[in-house]
């Protein structure tokens, strides 16, 4: 940087000083200059030329960010984390596979262009929507950010535009944009945008004029911002990223779309000639959705068009919920017996006690998100004591800790000193 190896005439402007061959720019603006044979080149030109470079040879930028499992081996990495949900996993490992492999090939003169799959997931609070896609984006150790479908806005009103998801996508890059223009978003609780249905003529700026931003981004779009760390390095003024290369996720519970499956499915028969596909093969009527479906909640078509893979994912029971206490890399049953391990205390949890947790867990409504408030309620009192009480060695937690909610009386009865 700024060495200066010879005086060539083709890189000094008419007074004689130092300037970029490429912008013609002297050196006093563009700051340090690199020396070339007979040119130099200022830091705004060289970020411009990798730019071009990684837009031409994308697979070049893919290898260095990530090396490509196959289907089967996401599955199986999601099968680490995530319990159930089969066939989500399933899809969201073909798509995410097709979508990166289609950003690593070069399509020739003549061939088809390979288009983008944005995923819509629809499934119940704490069925692991949110879970799915960050251990697919941890997998493939690409660029991942989580955003509130409510907080957003139109632009020019109170609240996050759709702009500033690619710029905190940027910021998590260290305002990196090749890299973070192979990452993933995930829009939660997009059901939240469906198109609100009132006899007032106020814009809908948080529904429907949120769905017509994300469609450019959502398909093919370039996001050009300044970045707000300006230092000694002199970054260039504006960052360029380009979303064709974005997988976008979305995910939302969509209250209310079963009960419009379940009209469309019936049909209008009565008597006996009603049709009663649903409830003798199907408990889950999400399961059925089909475009026009969405399109009646309230999400446009064009949105609707954007989102071509659909993937529905089961409520979780008390069976699935045992299971999540308890097989994940990252188990809730685990981590607290860490937490405990590090006061020297051993904790163990009975079978009913188990249970216990994963029917309080359904009793709130909030599914595998629900288990960790449950087992902080019940393991209260013990985490508060036993950093002083050295002699309490093991803790068992049974059924009956858990339906006292945690009480003394209950820390009492499950605490037991090891002999």
């Amino acid at each position: 940087m700024g060495r200066k190896a010879r005086d060539g005439t083709l890189s000094r402007n008419l007074e004689g000083r130092l300037m970029c061959s490429f912008c013609m720019r002297p050196e006093a603006a563009t700051g340090a200059l690199i020396a070339g044979p007979d040119a130099y080149i200022c830091e705004a030109c060289v970020f411009e030329c990798s730019r071009i470079l990684a837009r031409e040879t994308p697979a070049q930028w893919l290898s260095a960010v990530t090396d490509l499992p196959r289907p089967r081996e996401l599955h199986d990495f999601l099968d680490q984390y995530v319990i159930g949900q089969e066939h989500a996993k399933k899809v969201l490992s073909v798509a995410v596979y097709n979508h990166y492999k289609r950003i690593g090939c070069c399509s020739a003169l003549g061939d088809p262009e390979l288009g983008k799959s944005n995923i819509l997931l629809i499934g119940p609070s704490g069925s692991g929507k949110t879970l799915l896609a960050e251990t697919l984006a941890r997998r493939l150790a690409v660029p991942f950010l989580i955003a509130d479908a409510t907080a957003l806005t139109e632009t020019g009103y109170v609240g996050e535009d759709v702009d500033g998801l690619i710029r905190r996508l940027v910021q998590s890059c260290d305002n990196d944009a090749q890299r973070a223009s192979l990452g993933i978003v995930y829009l939660d609780e997009v059901d939240k945008l469906a198109v609100r249905h009132t006899v007032s003529r106020s814009r809908d700026v948080s529904g429907e004029g949120v769905q017509q931003a994300l469609l450019r981004f959502m398909d093919s779009s370039v996001v050009r911002f300044a970045p707000r760390e300006r230092g000694a390095a002199r970054r260039p003024e504006w960052l360029e990223v380009d979303t064709r290369q974005i997988l976008f996720i979305c995910g939302g519970a969509f209250e209310g779309l079963a009960q419009l499956v379940e009209r469309r499915r019936r049909g209008h028969g009565i008597g006996f000639t009603v049709d009663l596909p649903g409830p003798r093969r199907c408990s889950n009527f999400l399961a059925y959705a089909e475009a026009d479906d969405l399109i009646h909640y309230g999400l446009i078509p064009e949105f609707v068009g954007r989102l071509p893979v659909v993937s529905v994912l089961d409520p979780l029971d008390e069976d699935a919920l045992v299971r999540v206490l308890t097989e994940p890399a990252n188990a809730l049953v685990r981590q607290y017996t860490k937490l405990l391990a590090m006061d020297g205390c051993e904790l163990h949890f009975t079978r009913g006690a188990l249970h216990a947790l994963a029917q309080e867990a359904l009793a709130r409504g909030t599914g595998a998100r629900g288990l960790r408030t449950v087992i902080e309620r019940v393991l209260l009192e013990p985490m508060y004591r036993l950093p002083r009480q050295r002699e309490v060695q093991c803790l068992t937690i049974d059924e009956r800790a858990v339906r006292d909610g945690g009480s003394p009386s209950g820390f009492e009865y499950s605490c037991s000193t090891r002999a």
